[in-house]
């Protein structure tokens, strides 16, 4: 059974003022500052480690927030271009240079930090460009450039301020009907509608201001029309902005596709970044409680142009526990004073809307339905470290309906899954700091038998183990037999 807070006796923080979850991580944070400068040879040790991969693929295998955005960057010192494919800036990928700086990223790949790489947002994007240069600057201000080395699609759709408005109309109008979605209200999903029904606006529209003006009265046009006095929004005023920003992004536009098939048949290697996750897909995931494209596979080959026969490593993305943020289905689901404990260990909340997330058990049977749908070939498992002073750590492994039937796949129907009785394993936890773990050897075997149980379980090589948010916080675990 589980302790009543999940945390060891040792972490009491009596005398010090802090609740023992501020206290844990306060001894996590001491353990970081007290590495030695052996723990950046180690980030580069595990950088160094070439992927046989001339493009790679890296996707979220559960409802987002897995930590892509960190392997990503690891990943990126080996790589000569990073790309998006899809989605826009509900996306919110946290990463930590070596001198621990904290940058955070929801259009501009992660690759951005290796100034040796070229970095893509790709036509499957939804871009709203007053969102990119605000993250451009900042990234400036921390001595980070983007000239030179940011590409944007010209077949990208742009997403405006009247998407966000009709983003938070349309989830008022669910919220009385008690079915909102919960989205970021970024405006993603009506900007992906405006594509849908053929009436939005690319990247390549900015070349010829006057169309592009007549273009935005009609589509502003489309929101009066629906949502009456309570669409608020100035469409001239947002059309004077655009021609200013047109001249800021067009050295950025190029054709992607074009490019992107130069540099693979030129040999440069490719590093593909997924935003949101497979169960937040608008075909795979718990619809309709999803995002608004599609994170999987699929979305890569259509955001990019290039083919899924050129991919050569497919990498999932797993928290060693899962999350949630909005509303959905969520199986696993952990509530009460444990949730919150791991909360504020794991530092759940979101980077894009700093909203508190859902917190709940690992999800074996969603993982396994995500392997399927994407065809994997590693996993890396994330912020294992924060399971760390359990007693006990539960994997779901199976889906039991009320009338006794076992499935062992995520069903589509969501009174189905709402409905069913989570069947667990136990796994006994290691109760100890595993923060400054830096090599598969000296982890605790009770961690090793978690981790080799999800393998088992998957059948997928979990390569890459996440004990930390810096970038040397980085396990490689050996193929199985090599332990």
């Amino acid at each position: 059974m589980l302790s009543s807070h999940g945390l060891a006796a040792g972490t009491s923080s009596r005398g010090s003022g802090r609740t023992p979850a501020a206290a844990f991580r306060y001894a996590r944070l001491c353990s970081a500052r007290t590495q030695s400068r052996s723990s950046r040879s180690v980030a580069a040790a595990v950088a160094a480690e070439r992927l046989d991969a001339q493009v790679c693929v890296v996707l979220g295998t559960q409802w987002g927030d897995e930590g892509k955005g960190k392997l990503v960057d690891i990943l990126a010192q080996q790589y000569d271009i990073v790309a998006r494919a899809q989605g826009g800036a509900n996306a919110g990928h946290t990463i930590y240079d070596d001198a621990g700086n904290k940058y955070a990223l929801h259009l501009v790949p992660s690759g951005i930090l290796n100034r040796d790489s070229t970095c893509v947002i790709g036509n499957g994007v939804v871009l709203h460009l007053p969102g990119l240069f605000e993250e451009i600057e900042n990234l400036k201000k921390k001595g980070v450039s983007v000239e030179g080395r940011l590409k944007i699609s010209d077949r990208a759709h742009l997403l405006f301020d009247l998407h966000k408005e009709i983003d938070g109309l349309r989830e008022a109008e669910l919220a009385g009907a008690g079915k909102q979605i919960g989205t970021t209200k970024r405006g993603i999903g009506p900007a992906y509608s405006s594509k849908a029904t053929r009436n939005g606006l690319r990247v390549c529209d900015l070349h010829k201001l006057d169309s592009f003006a007549d273009k935005l009265r009609k589509l502003s046009m489309d929101g009066e029309k629906r949502f009456g006095p309570g669409f608020q929004y100035d469409v001239d005023e947002d059309i004077e902005k655009y021609q200013e920003l047109a001249k800021k992004v067009l050295p950025y536009v190029t054709d992607t596709v074009e490019y992107l098939h130069t540099a693979y048949d030129t040999g440069k290697r490719i590093l593909i970044e997924g935003a949101n996750a497979t169960m937040l897909d608008v075909d795979f995931g718990t619809y309709p409680y999803v995002t608004s494209s599609n994170p999987s596979i699929g979305g890569i080959a259509t955001g990019l142009g290039l083919p899924p026969t050129k991919y050569d490593a497919v990498v999932g993305v797993v928290k060693a526990y899962t999350t949630r943020v909005g509303a959905g289905p969520y199986p696993t689901e952990i509530f009460g004073d444990l949730a919150e404990r791991l909360r504020e260990i794991g530092h759940e909340y979101g980077t894009t809307t700093g909203r508190p997330r859902r917190i709940g058990w690992m999800d074996v049977v969603a993982l396994r339905y995500s392997c399927k749908i994407n065809g994997l070939t590693h996993l890396n498992i994330t912020k294992l470290d924060v399971l760390s002073e359990l007693e006990e750590i539960k994997i779901g492994v199976a889906y039991k309906t009320p009338d006794g039937r076992m499935l062992r796949s995520v069903p589509a129907d969501l009174e189905t899954l709402e409905n069913v009785e989570v069947v667990y394993e136990s796994i006994p936890g290691w109760k100890s700091d595993i923060s400054g773990v830096r090599d598969w050897k000296d982890m605790p075997q009770a961690a090793k038998d978690y981790v080799q149980r999800i393998e088992d379980l998957i059948g997928i090589h979990c390569k890459w183990i996440g004990v930390g948010p810096g970038r040397d916080a980085l396990v490689v675990k050996p193929a199985k037999g090599k332990c």
